[in-house]
């Protein structure tokens, strides 16, 4: 798997190139200081996975990953947003850009180096505090999402929903198989199946529709998030 590091720190994108390129299956092939450098290697290399910083000059990392996940001949490729803090006003933003992932700058590299394999692999990650994060902004803006047209769900079997509950939880495929006692093939189908039906790019996006169309509802102040 090829990745791109995108970071203005160069501390930083020597050390996650140091943890990426320590395995046998990645390999870093290309590093960008800025969100416009980031968009240009993108299209020059064609990483499977890009590693974008959310806070760079030249362009920030939204607007970099809107131009990757926005551009046709990019569509395999995944963006994963690595932020400082997990209350960085941003993440929302790089979330409706087309972000696959979100991971704090302090994880742990086996951490990371597992969410490089599973963006990859197709599924979306996210660091508990920063769904919770998602998640307070559905609380955040009830009355504004309540006001726009939200996305329609009446396509999806009851099933599908069950499965989209799950993936807003942020299980994994094998969480959900065994949450809802089914096959880690059939999960992947009925993924499949609503990544068509409610045209998202991935996963990520299937969690906002999950709260935009009101099928998953922020838990009360007080109790933990999934």
């Amino acid at each position: 798997m090829q990745v791109l590091v995108a970071d203005d720190q160069p501390l930083l994108r020597h050390s996650l190139a140091i943890v990426i390129d320590s395995v046998d299956d990645l390999v870093v092939v290309g590093a960008a200081a800025t969100g416009a450098d980031a968009v240009t290697l993108a299209r020059q290399l064609r990483p499977d996975v890009v590693l974008m910083d959310i806070r760079m000059p030249g362009g920030d990392g939204i607007a970099a990953t809107r131009a990757i996940t926005g551009d046709g001949t990019l569509r395999d490729v995944r963006v994963v947003v690595l932020t400082m803090f997990e209350l960085d006003e941003y993440v929302y933003g790089a979330l409706r850009a087309g972000a696959s992932g979100f991971l704090l700058k302090d994880t742990h590299p086996d951490r990371l180096l597992d969410a490089v394999r599973r963006i990859h692999a197709g599924e979306s990650l996210f660091a508990p505090s920063v769904l919770a994060r998602i998640v307070e902004h559905y609380v955040d803006r009830a009355d504004r999402r309540a006001a726009r047209r939200a996305p329609t769900l009446d396509g999806l079997t009851d099933r599908e929903k069950q499965v989209l509950v799950q993936v807003a939880g942020g299980l994994s495929n094998d969480d959900i198989a065994q949450v809802l006692t089914i096959s880690v093939k059939t999960v992947k189908t009925h993924i499949g199946n609503l990544l068509t039906k409610l045209a998202a790019r991935d996963r990520a996006q299937l969690v906002i529709a999950a709260y935009e169309s009101g099928l998953v509802h922020p838990r009360p102040a007080g109790r933990r998030s999934s």
